[in-house]
């Protein structure tokens, strides 16, 4: 039988590749992007106490109707945006189901969908199971002038056409740690005037910003969010990557048409877990000093990092940081992230990973990404590593 791929360049991804290589070397694995550390026992309790009140069957299709109206006043008190907790925001299995459900519901065969790389490694396959066509735009790299990635916004006016359905933003931006600022989602505005095209924002590192600086969501700029889906993560807003909740949120007449992906994809999503959530999250500072949680550690790395031959970059939010290694080696980044793993027992992701042709030399700017979602020893442990280099 000869069967033909529907995505015929899609092998196992970086992620997958570079966990089992830091298995094999016994390395510290600060590539892929999870938590190794427990969530709050708190929220483990509610999970056990839901499961024995008899939460264990199928929940309502687009989330159970408390968890729905928690992230409803969540958004609110937040962005000032009113979403109808019953029409406009739907639980998904994790921010990944809800970006593929967003895409198909969204994008038909000959659409084009504006990409800004680099990028997630998500997007590409789900707009070409939709029919869609990717129209990539570069981030500016960063320079002496510029330490970190920035968007280029003419660029990104310049790749509209009649036929952009859609564009896809990542703010915190996954993996350069850039955040949005007010200037970006004016130009966004001014950019989108003479275009109908919608907006899928993943926002899933919403609540992982630094320095004070507080996250612009898409959805606090009502000319944005009447033609945005929205996608946030309880995986890593809480430290259950492996719960794979999340959700979205969008006008009612957009969700209706995710909602009829979701019903057939997933159905729904693990009663038990979202009754958890929807009690655990009106504790508003579950998620409100998530901030500086995390800064300390990106902090640390940094301060560490900066004392050995690699050139951390800035940080502004999610739990990446970047760091440039062309001081040890012009080696590209998938072979020296291969090299960092085998021989000094570190794992990490190489940036080229997040590129539509990451063997090209403009995908490689000797970088590479480390996850600080680790425990104080972890760091630690592998810092000692690095600066032996």
């Amino acid at each position: 039988m000869t069967l033909q791929s529907k995505l015929p360049q899609v092998g196992t991804n970086i992620f997958t590749l570079m966990t089992s290589l830091s298995l094999e070397n016994q390395a510290i694995n600060l590539g892929q992007g999870f938590p190794d550390f427990s969530p709050d026992g708190k929220l483990i309790e509610l999970v056990h106490r839901a499961m024995l009140d008899g939460h264990n069957q199928y929940p309502a299709m687009s989330g159970v109707p408390a968890l729905r109206q928690q992230i409803a006043a969540k958004i609110h008190t937040l962005y000032g945006r009113k979403y109808d907790p019953d029409t406009e925001i739907t639980v998904t299995s994790g921010a990944t189901q809800a970006l593929m459900a967003s895409i198909l519901a969204l994008v038909k065969p000959g659409d084009e969908v504006i990409v800004i790389e680099p990028f997630y490694d998500l997007y590409l396959p789900a707009i070409q199971l939709a029919g869609g066509i990717p129209i990539i735009v570069p981030m500016l790299a960063p320079s002496k002038e510029h330490p970190s990635y920035r968007v280029d916004w003419q660029r990104l006016s310049d790749a509209i056409s009649p036929r952009t359905q859609l564009m896809i933003l990542n703010f915190p931006h996954n993996p350069t740690g850039i955040i949005m600022q007010p200037a970006d989602l004016d130009a966004l505005e001014s950019i989108l005037q003479k275009s109908k095209c919608l907006l899928l924002c993943d926002e899933v590192y919403e609540h992982i910003t630094f320095d004070a600086q507080p996250h612009h969501s898409v959805s606090s700029r009502p000319a944005l969010a009447q033609r945005a889906v929205v996608v946030s993560s309880f995986g890593k807003t809480y430290h259950v990557t492996g719960w794979k909740i999340g959700y979205c949120s969008a006008p009612a007449a957009i969700m209706a048409e995710i909602r009829k992906v979701h019903q057939f994809t997933v159905f729904t999503v693990s009663s038990p877990m979202q009754i958890a959530l929807a009690e655990f999250m009106k504790d508003e500072s579950t998620y409100q000093t998530l901030a500086a949680f995390y800064q300390k550690r990106r902090d640390f790395l940094a301060t560490e990092l900066a004392a050995t031959a690699f050139k951390p970059l800035p940080s502004q939010g999610t739990f990446f940081l970047l760091a440039d290694y062309s001081d040890i080696s012009e080696m590209p980044e998938n072979e020296f992230a291969r090299w960092l793993t085998t021989e000094h027992k570190v794992g990490v992701i190489p940036v080229c990973a997040f590129y539509q042709n990451p063997q090209d030399q403009a995908s490689n700017h000797q970088q590479v990404r480390f996850c600080f979602a680790k425990k104080d020893q972890t760091l630690s442990d592998a810092l000692e590593r690095l600066k032996r280099i």
